[in-house]
């Protein structure tokens, strides 16, 4: 399984959030590729209010704040 998660440099909650999804793929396994918005400006437009975001199969599972329940119920099934 393949995640992308969407962050920045200097974002707090960005930090916090890749802790979460990082405890959470210690119970699940799947890899991730973080992706900074700012390299992009596509994704920099599209997100730049969201972030921290984590994209399964092109839907967003989760944003801005994220919690550990949440991500892994949506990677789990």
């Amino acid at each position: 399984m393949k995640i992308n998660y969407y962050s920045r440099p200097n974002c707090l909650l960005c930090e916090e959030g890749l802790i979460t999804l990082k405890l959470v793929q210690e119970d699940i396994d799947f890899d991730f590729e973080v992706i900074n918005i700012e390299e992009n400006e596509q994704l920099h437009e599209k997100y730049m209010l969201m972030i921290p975001v984590v994209e399964k199969d092109n839907e967003i599972i989760q944003y801005g704040n994220l919690d550990y329940v949440t991500l892994y119920e949506a990677l789990h099934g």
